[in-house]
């Protein structure tokens, strides 16, 4: 059993079960998360529909973040995640996800703003 994404696997609105009647194909097909880490930069290709490639981060120890008030952006290096709504585990792992509340080293914003 592969992961999938579509729907089949749900329940009607009603609450009943639906019944598969069509097999899995390729263009459903799910992959399993990345979860990043932060760490020295571990990137990885995946090949993904019409030959085209995908970079899979496995660690990362760099990002670009913004500074919206100032309407800046700058590199910097990510120190550790701090909060992140998905699950408490993320924080403890130091694991990476979108929407993640992370702690960066602040030099570039300070060489800027003085």
């Amino acid at each position: 059993m592969g992961i999938d994404q579509s729907k089949r696997n749900k329940r009607r609105k009603t609450g009943g079960r639906r019944n598969v009647h069509i097999m899995k194909r390729k263009y459903n097909l799910g992959r399993p998360a990345a979860n990043t880490k932060i760490g020295a930069k571990r990137v990885r290709p995946v090949r993904v529909r019409f030959g085209n490639t995908k970079w899979r981060a496995l660690r990362l120890d760099h990002g670009n973040f913004a500074w919206p008030t100032e309407r800046r952006a700058f590199k910097t290096k990510i120190i550790s995640a701090v909060y992140n709504a998905t699950n408490n585990e993320y924080v403890r792992t130091n694991t990476l996800t979108k929407g993640a509340i992370v702690l960066v080293d602040a030099a570039p914003f300070r060489l800027y703003y003085w």
